[in-house]
């Protein structure tokens, strides 16, 4: 048996260290299964034809706002892959991220409407792991539990990849130029531009 090694075997988080990722803003992620499997469909002629488990991607990620109300989520463009899904989903002000009254913003067209960097070096903290609830993770990970469920009695063996990635958006530009990537991925598969 191999032995623990932490330089090999601490999974470093991808998330923006000092982030509170319950606040109000839009975000753009990405999520792919296991080992990058096309389980949700194919692209044909440029569009996606999504089989069963596509389908499920779809409407489990549609439910998401009205699952949650409480935490005020709006869907921006989103599309589902063969083997990954790419979507916008916006916090809005809620109970949950009303904590800081310097981390709010406002949001126009579902797009955060003022340059709002975040400092990305220099900056030494840390995110809290531990459970995540009420926040951009908890989403997720219910959303892939509801997928899982659903798609198991199709595919035993369907899975994500574990985690997700994700982006902050920062501006109406970026949230534009990210618009515009979603909805050209499908016509991008076949020129092997997976993410």
């Amino acid at each position: 048996m191999m032995k623990y090694d932490p330089e090999k075997h601490n999974k470093r988080s991808i998330r923006l260290p000092g982030y509170d990722y319950a606040r109000e803003g839009a975000y753009f992620i990405t999520i792919c299964t296991k080992n990058r499997e096309c389980c949700f469909g194919k692209i044909d002629h440029r569009k996606m034809v999504p089989s069963d488990i596509g389908k499920i991607v779809e409407e489990e990620w549609i439910k998401g706002p009205v699952l949650r109300l409480d935490m005020n989520l709006k869907l921006g463009e989103f599309v589902v892959m063969p083997n990954h899904f790419h979507g916008i989903i916006v916090i809005g002000e809620n109970q949950y991220n009303m904590r800081d009254e310097s981390a709010r913003r406002g949001a126009m067209h579902c797009a955060p409407t003022t340059m709002h960097c975040i400092p990305t070096h220099g900056n030494t903290a840390k995110n809290q792991f531990g459970p995540q609830y009420k926040n951009l993770a908890s989403v997720i990970r219910g959303f892939k539990i509801g997928v899982t469920r659903n798609a198991r009695p199709i595919i035993p063996s369907f899975a994500w990849q574990s985690g997700f990635y994700d982006r902050i958006i920062r501006d109406k530009q970026e949230y534009d130029r990210i618009v515009k990537y979603i909805s050209d991925n499908p016509g991008n598969w076949e020129k092997g531009d997976l993410l």
